[in-house]
C-alpha cells in the first residue's frame, strides 16, 4: 500500500502501514516453545492455524487504526480546502470559521462548525446570506484512503436561513435559490415573521426547467409537519409555478398556484384529514375544504373554502398575516357549533403565533345550554411564558340563550379561567334561569312560574373550574332594579354566595304551588349558601317592610338566620335565630324584636280588623318573642309592651297539628282607659275605676280556641271562668261559663236613634252558662245570684232560665232579641214573687215606694234602635202589692177632707203627700209604645183608690187620674195628672164634690 498524502494526514497513513507491518510479522513468527520443532511436517502443520491467526487479527487492526488515526489527525488546518468544496457543491461562497473533525464511522463524515453562506455567485443570483452551526461533508471512504476528500452530500447543521419577505424580485428568488442544492439539519427558516424549527429538509436543485425542489419535515405552531415543494423557474411573463404538499399524521394539505412578478401568489387550495384539530384549534373529527388561496406580501389566505367537518357542510376562510407581526385569523360559518370543543382545544392547544377565530352559527351548544344565532370572535396570544397560561380574548360574543334572552359578552379566558363583562335583555328570563341552573347542577323548580319573566341588565362573570362568579350586577328584573355580586362553587355540595341590593322585593308568589316542606327541605339540604340581602322595600302579607337587611348563612343542612333588621311602620324591626333542616326541623334561639313610638307597626303586622283602637296605636311599642324546638313542640314567649299595656304569652306550640297551649297575662293600671283606647268602649260606671288583670290558660287548635280557667278583673268588675271557641262549624260557636261578682248595668238610653250593632249577632253562635253574684241595673233595686243561659244561635240571643234573688224576692223569667229577620225583634216574659220595695219603682209623679210586690210582663218589641224598640213596645204587665206605701198623693187625707167638706185640706191632700195601702193591683195593656192602665186600685183603712190612664213611653207622657172614694154619700175626688212625666199638670177633679157641696 502507497501513501501519498504528505502534511498531518501523512502520520495517519503512516500509523496505518506500520500496524499492517506488524501484523505481517506475527503471522510469520513461529509460536513460542515450538521454534526448534525438526522436520517439515510440522512447519505444514503450524502454517494453517498462522493463516486463520492472521485472518482474524488483521480486520481488528485495520478498524482499530481507522478509528484511532482522526484522533492524531488536524482536519483544521484543512478549513479553506473543505470551504471551496462546500462552495463548489453549495453554488455560493461558504466561510469556516471553527474547528474541524472527521468521523469515520458509521461513515466517513467531515464536520466544520461556525459556517457562513454568502450571496449567490451567479449573475443575476439571489443575495441571499445566511450562517449556520456545522457544516456536515459526507466524503468517499475510498477516496480518503487514497488522500483524496471526495464530498457526497452537503448537511448544514443549524443554520437560519432568512429569505426576504416580501420578495424584492419575486422572479429572481426561485431563480437564485436553484443553484442551492444542499441538507439543511435541524435548522430553522424565517419568512418575514413566519419562523418555521426544527428543519430537516433536503434542498435539491432543479434543471433549467424544473427550478427547486424541496421536501423534509418541520415544525410550527407547536406541531411537526411534512412537506414537499417545488418552486418551479418563472416564464417569459414572470410567472412562476408553485406548488406545495403538507402532511401531518393522516392530514394532508395540497396548494397550487402560481407566483406573479409582484410578489402574489394566487392559486387553489385543498385540505382533508379525520381530525380537524390538527389543523385549528376545533373540536376533533373528519374534515374536508377547498377553496381559494392567495399569498401576498402581508398575509397568506384562504377563503372562500367549502368545509365539510364531521358531514356537516360550513364555510370558512383562514389567513396567515406575516407583517408586522405573524398571525393566523380563522372564520367559520356552519349550522351547528360545539362551543366547547373549540375552546377546549384553544385552551389545551398553546400556538407559537398569535390566533384570531370568528365562529357564526344558527345553534350552538356551550355546556349543555343550546344557543342560537351564535356570533363569536376569538382570539389569541402567542407563545407565552414558560408555565404561563396563553390568553383567549372574546371581542364580540353574542347569541340568543333559552327564553329568548339575547346575551352580549366580551372578556378573556386565560387557562381554566373566564373574565367577561355581559349584557342581557329577555322577556323570559325564567326559562334562562331553568336552563342554566339544569347546567350548572342548581334546581329552579321551586320558583313560582309567574317570577322572573322579563327584564335586562349587565353583569362581570369569572367562570373557573368547579366556580362561576359574577362580582358586579346591575339589572332590571320584574320591574324591580337589582345589583350586587355572587358566586357558585360546584361540587359534591354547591355552595352559593350572593349579595343583592333591590329597590322593591315582593315576597309573595315565589314558591311553585304545591312545594312541601320535605321536598324544601331536601332541596336545602344539598347546598351550602351565603346571603347578604337588602332592599329599599319589601312587601309581603299587606306589610311593607322598609330599608330591610338580611344575613343569613346556609351550611351543612343548618340554617343561620345572623339578623334581619328593617323599619316596618315606624318602627325597628330585628329578627335572628338558627334552623336545623330536616324532614321536621328544628329552631334555635329565634328571637323577634321591634321597637316603635306607637303601635302603628303592630297593627301593621295583625290580620285585617285585628288592629288596635286608635288611642290604644298611639302607645309606644316593644315587642319580643322567641322560638326554640321543633315544629311539632315548638316552645315559644311573647312580651309585648304597649303604652302602660303588658301581655306576657308562653308556651308550647304544634305547627304541624296547628295547635297549641300556654298562658296568657295582660295588665294595664287603668281599666276603662284600655277598654276604650283598645276596643273603642266608654264602659261608663259599670266597670268603675281600677286596674285590668287577665290571666288565661289557653289551648288552641283547628277546632277551636278554649281557655280552660281564666280571670279576669277591670276596676269592680271581677269575673272568672272557663270558655271555648269552636270554628269547626258554619259559624264560630263559644262555650263555657262566666261567673261575675258584681255588675253594673248602665242606663239604657232609650231615646236614642242610633242603631244597635245586632248584626254582629249573626256572625257567631253562643251557649254560655252566667252566673253574678250582684247585679245592679242602673234605677232598679240590686238583684243577688242571678243565675241563666245566654244562648245565641243563628242571630237569636236569648236570656233562658234567668233566676235571682232579690232579698227575699224572687226574679224569673226569659229574654229574646232576634236579628236573624230582616227587623230585629225582642221579647221578654218575667215574673217577680215577693219582693221587697224600697223606693220608686215606675219613676212617674204616682209611684210605688214600699211594700213587698208580685210583677208579671209579656211584653215584645221590633227595631234596630231603642228608640224604635220602645216606640213598638206592646204587651201587658201586672202588679200585685201589699202593705205598701204610693207616693203622690194622700188619699186617705182626701177622704177625710171630702167628708168634711173641707176643701183646702182636700186640695192639699191632692197634691202630694203618701198613701198607705192594703193592697195594690195595677193591670196595664202596652200597645205601640203606649201603656194603658186597665185596672188600678189600693185599698186600705180610710183608702179606696182608683187608678185609670195612659202612659205614652216614646214621648213620656202620661194622662193618669186617681180617684178617691170618701165613703157614703160623699161624691168621689181626684186628682189628673197629664203631660210631661218630668213635670206633669196637677188637675183636682172636684166637680161633682164642688156641687154636692153647695147643694148642701
Amino acid at each position: 500500500m502507497r501513501c501519498q498524502v504528505t502534511g498531518p494526514a501523512g502520520a495517519g497513513c503512516a500509523a496505518i502501514r506500520a500496524a499492517i507491518t506488524g501484523a505481517r510479522a506475527a503471522v510469520a513468527a513461529p509460536p513460542p516453545g515450538r521454534a526448534h520443532d525438526a522436520g517439515v511436517a510440522p512447519e505444514m502443520r503450524r502454517r494453517p492455524f498462522r493463516l486463520l491467526a492472521a485472518a482474524l487479527l488483521l480486520p481488528a487492526v485495520l478498524l482499530g487504526a481507522l478509528w484511532a488515526a482522526p484522533l492524531f489527525t488536524d482536519w483544521t488546518a484543512r478549513r479553506d480546502q473543505l470551504a471551496e468544496l462546500a462552495s463548489a457543491r453549495l453554488g455560493r461562497p461558504v466561510t469556516l470559521h471553527g474547528p474541524v473533525r472527521l468521523r469515520l464511522l458509521p461513515h466517513p463524515v467531515v464536520e466544520a462548525e461556525g459556517v457562513t453562506l454568502g450571496a449567490s455567485n451567479d449573475p443575476g443570483g439571489d443575495n441571499l446570506a445566511f450562517s449556520a452551526g456545522a457544516l456536515r461533508l459526507r466524503v468517499d471512504g475510498g477516496a480518503l484512503l487514497l488522500g483524496r476528500i471526495a464530498p457526497r452530500e452537503v448537511a448544514l447543521v443549524g443554520a437560519e436561513l432568512r429569505l426576504p419577505w416580501p420578495p424584492s424580485d419575486a422572479a429572481g428568488l426561485p431563480g437564485g435559490l436553484s443553484a442551492l442544492s444542499a441538507e439543511l439539519v435541524d435548522s430553522r427558516l424565517i419568512l418575514g415573521s413566519l419562523r418555521l424549527d426544527a428543519v430537516q429538509a433536503r434542498l435539491t436543485a432543479g434543471d433549467a426547467a424544473r427550478g427547486l425542489r424541496a421536501e423534509g419535515r418541520f415544525a410550527w405552531n407547536g406541531l411537526a409537519w411534512r412537506f414537499d415543494a417545488v418552486l418551479g423557474r418563472p416564464g417569459f411573463d414572470g410567472i412562476t409555478p408553485v406548488e406545495l404538499n403538507l402532511a401531518m399524521g393522516d392530514a394532508a394539505l395540497s396548494a397550487r398556484g402560481v407566483l406573479t412578478p409582484d410578489g402574489t401568489l394566487e392559486g387553489t387550495i385543498e385540505t382533508a384529514g379525520p381530525d380537524l384539530s390538527l389543523f385549528v384549534p376545533g373540536p376533533p373529527g373528519p374534515f374536508r375544504a377547498r377553496g381559494r388561496l392567495t399569498v401576498a406580501a402581508e398575509l397568506l389566505a384562504a377563503d372562500d373554502l367549502a368545509i365539510d367537518i364531521a358531514g356537516s357542510p360550513a364555510r370558512g376562510a383562514l389567513t396567515l398575516r406575516l407583517l408586522p407581526e405573524a398571525r393566523l385569523d380563522a372564520a367559520l360559518q356552519a349550522g351547528r357549533i360545539d362551543l366547547d370543543a373549540w375552546l377546549g382545544a384553544l385552551r389545551q392547544r398553546p400556538g407559537t403565533i398569535p390566533l384570531g377565530l370568528d365562529l357564526s352559527a344558527e345553534a350552538a351548544t356551550f355546556r349543555g345550554i343550546p344557543l342560537r344565532r351564535l356570533r363569536a370572535a376569538v382570539s389569541r396570544d402567542g407563545a407565552a411564558a414558560e408555565g404561563a397560561a396563553s390568553r383567549i380574548a372574546l371581542s364580540d360574543v353574542s347569541a340568543l340563550l333559552p327564553g329568548n334572552t339575547a346575551v352580549d359578552l366580551r372578556g378573556a379566558v386565560t387557562g381554566e379561567r373566564l373574565e367577561a363583562t355581559a349584557r342581557f335583555a329577555g322577556t323570559d328570563l325564567r326559562a334562562t334561569i331553568d336552563s342554566l341552573g339544569a347546567a350548572l347542577g342548581l334546581g329552579t323548580d321551586w320558583i313560582a312560574p309567574a317570577r322572573l319573566r322579563g327584564g335586562e341588565g349587565r353583569a362581570r362573570l369569572v367562570v373557573e373550574p368547579g366556580s362561576v362568579a359574577v362580582p358586579e350586577l346591575t339589572a332590571t328584573i320584574d320591574n324591580a332594579r337589582v345589583s350586587g355580586a355572587g358566586v357558585l362553587r360546584q361540587g359534591p355540595r354547591p355552595a352559593l354566595g350572593l349579595g343583592l341590593n333591590l329597590d322593591t322585593l315582593d315576597l309573595e308568589g315565589w314558591l311553585r304551588p304545591g312545594l312541601d316542606w320535605p321536598t324544601a327541605s331536601r332541596m336545602l339540604g344539598g347546598i351550602d349558601a351565603n346571603l347578604r340581602l337588602a332592599a329599599e322595600r319589601v312587601r309581603g302579607g299587606g306589610v311593607t317592610l322598609e330599608r330591610a337587611s338580611l344575613d343569613g348563612a346556609l351550611e351543612n343542612g343548618r340554617l343561620t338566620l345572623r339578623r334581619l333588621a328593617g323599619r316596618v311602620a315606624g318602627g325597628d324591626l330585628a329578627a335572628s335565630g338558627t334552623a336545623t333542616l330536616g324532614a321536621s326541623p328544628r329552631l334555635s334561639d329565634v328571637t323577634v324584636e321591634l321597637a316603635a313610638p306607637n303601635g302603628r307597626a303592630l297593627a301593621a303586622l295583625l290580620p285585617a280588623g285585628w288592629a288596635p283602637g286608635s288611642g290604644l296605636a298611639e302607645e309606644a311599642l316593644a315587642l319580643r318573642a322567641t322560638l326554640n324546638g321543633a315544629p311539632e313542640a315548638l316552645a315559644a314567649q311573647l312580651g309585648i309592651d304597649l303604652g302602660e299595656a303588658r301581655l306576657e304569652a308562653g308556651g308550647t306550640l304544634d305547627l304541624p297539628g296547628r295547635k297549641g297551649a300556654g298562658n296568657l297575662t295582660l295588665r294595664h293600671p287603668g281599666a276603662p282607659r284600655f277598654l276604650a283606647d283598645a276596643l273603642g268602649l266608654d264602659p261608663g260606671e259599670w266597670v268603675g275605676q281600677g286596674s285590668l288583670s287577665l290571666v288565661a290558660g289557653l289551648a288552641a287548635g283547628p277546632q277551636g280556641v278554649s281557655a280552660e280557667r281564666f280571670d279576669l278583673v277591670a276596676g269592680g268588675f271581677r269575673a272568672s271562668g272557663a270558655l271555648s271557641l269552636a270554628l269547626d262549624g258554619p259559624r264560630p260557636r263559644l262555650s263555657g261559663r262566666v261567673a261575675a261578682e258584681n255588675l253594673l248595668l248602665p242606663a239604657v238610653p232609650w231615646a236614642s236613634r242610633a242603631p244597635l250593632p245586632l248584626l254582629a249577632l249573626r256572625a257567631a253562635d253562643a251557649e254560655l252558662a252566667v252566673s253574678v253574684a250582684r247585679l245592679e241595673p242602673a234605677g232598679l233595686p240590686p238583684l243577688r245570684d242571678l243565675r241563666g243561659r245566654l244562648r245565641l244561635l243563628a242571630g237569636v240571643l236569648s236570656l233562658e232560665e234567668a233566676e235571682a234573688s232579690l232579698e227575699p224576692g224572687t226574679l224569673r223569667g226569659t229574654a229574646t232579641l232576634d236579628a236573624a229577620g230582616d227587623v230585629p225583634r225582642a221579647t221578654l216574659a218575667a215574673t217577680l214573687r215577693g219582693a221587697p220595695i224600697s223606693g220608686p219603682v215606675l219613676g212617674l209623679p204616682l209611684d210605688l215606694v214600699a211594700g213587698e210586690a208580685d210583677a208579671e210582663a209579656r211584653l215584645a218589641a221590633e227595631g234596630s234602635s231603642p228608640a224604635t224598640l220602645l216606640a213598638t213596645l206592646s204587651g201587658e204587665a201586672s202588679l200585685a202589692a201589699t202593705r205598701g206605701v204610693l207616693a203622690g198623693l194622700d188619699a186617705a187625707a182626701a177622704g177625710r177632707a171630702a167628708a168634711a167638706g173641707d176643701e183646702a185640706g182636700l186640695r192639699a191632700a191632692l197634691a202630694g203627700g203618701a198613701t198607705g195601702f192594703d193592697s195594690l193591683a195595677l193591670r196595664a195593656a202596652v200597645s205601640a209604645g203606649r201603656a194603658t192602665l186597665a185596672e188600678g186600685t189600693a185599698t186600705g183603712e180610710g183608702v179606696a183608690l182608683t187608678l185609670r190612664g195612659d202612659l205614652d213611653l216614646p214621648r213620656a207622657a202620661l194622662d193618669l187620674l186617681a180617684v178617691e172614694a170618701p165613703g157614703e154619700g160623699v161624691p168621689p175626688v181626684g186628682v189628673r195628672l197629664t203631660g210631661s212625666v218630668a213635670q206633669p199638670r196637677r188637675i183636682a177633679d172636684l166637680a161633682a164634690w164642688l156641687r154636692w157641696r153647695a147643694e148642701r
